[in-house]
């Protein structure tokens, strides 16, 4: 972790952490909003993105970079293959938000689209990479991007004093083992929770059951949250998180609402969810110091999710 902050650092921003007195009160804890939607790319994932590009050998970056994803991690990939100059291609479900296709062509990278399932997308996958030969950065279960997301909680924990407890998104898992890395090195004594939306809970599912279990093409608000957990982030999850913590729709949407409306900032659905289920467990959190990561900005302004229709 040590080295990839170092190795990421020309690429990246040390993002702020924000504060809001009206959420403090709307939760009885004390929130701090460490703010990755105003990282390059809109998204915690150019971390991990920047980490595995630059980490690359001069032999594999001439083939280029491939990945499957439904927004971020493409268009974070993208963003950092670009800042090496070399090619990238990215496969995403055609349902993706035309923000996201749109973002990974803008920093020069090749989308090719699937149906909106994990099989699907795996397929797919597996033809560009036979016709390419380009080298696969997974958006999660990859030791090289884990190593780059857990740079963000060390930021996290040089920038606020104490914390009791830090929650994140939960999709494929990236970011919360990412946390855990750091934390069970640098703050062992920080519960950490990880929150999933309702109508996409197998982390949740597969944390209670005890093994991996994954649901093909879950449909939620939450758009980032869709793919489920692997090996590398299992390990992390069963071992250092606390709990994992649902919110439905509607939550979610309301969440994000509160956010925009009080701290004046873009993010993402999938950013809401952690607010969302502090909201709804405020037993859990009153009181406490609590890390609330807020992973992306990169959200469709034509289809925002408070218009009635995307809540069909």
């Amino acid at each position: 972790m040590h080295t990839a902050r170092e190795r990421i650092a020309p690429h990246i921003h040390r993002t702020p952490v924000l504060t809001s007195r009206m959420l403090n009160e709307l939760t009885g804890a004390e929130l701090f909003f460490k703010c990755e939607n105003l990282q390059k790319a809109g998204a915690f994932k150019a971390r991990g993105a920047s980490n595995a590009v630059f980490g690359l050998t001069d032999a594999q970056a001439a083939r280029g970079v491939a990945t499957h994803s439904s927004g971020n991690h493409g268009t974070c990939l993208s963003y950092a293959a670009g800042q090496r100059g070399i090619p990238c291609t990215v496969v995403m479900p055609r349902t993706a938000p035309q923000a996201k296709k749109d973002a990974v062509r803008g920093y020069g990278a090749r989308v090719v689209e699937c149906e909106p399932s994990t099989s699907s997308r795996e397929a797919v996958f597996a033809e560009v990479v036979a016709e390419t030969g380009a080298e696969f950065v997974h958006p999660y279960n990859d030791p090289r991007v884990i190593a780059g997301q857990a740079t963000c909680s060390a930021e996290m924990i040089e920038q606020i004093e104490d914390l009791d407890a830090v929650i994140a998104p939960i999709g494929g898992g990236g970011m919360v083992s990412g946390t855990c890395l750091t934390l069970s090195n640098l703050a062992p004594k920080v519960k950490i929770y990880a929150a999933e939306p309702a109508q996409a809970d197998d982390a949740m599912r597969s944390f209670k059951a005890g093994h991996i279990i994954a649901d093909d093409a879950p449909r939620t608000v939450a758009d980032g949250l869709l793919v489920p957990l692997k090996e590398l982030t299992w390990h992390f999850v069963q071992r250092h998180v606390t709990d994992i913590l649902t919110a439905s729709d509607p939550e979610i949407i309301e969440a994000m609402k509160l956010i925009w409306k009080r701290m004046k900032i873009v993010m993402e659905p999938s950013s809401a969810v952690p607010l969302a289920t502090i909201l709804k467990n405020r037993d859990i959190f009153a009181g406490k110091r609590v890390g609330v990561i807020i992973t992306g900005g990169n959200v469709d302004l034509d289809k925002l999710p408070w218009n009635q229709g995307e809540l069909q």
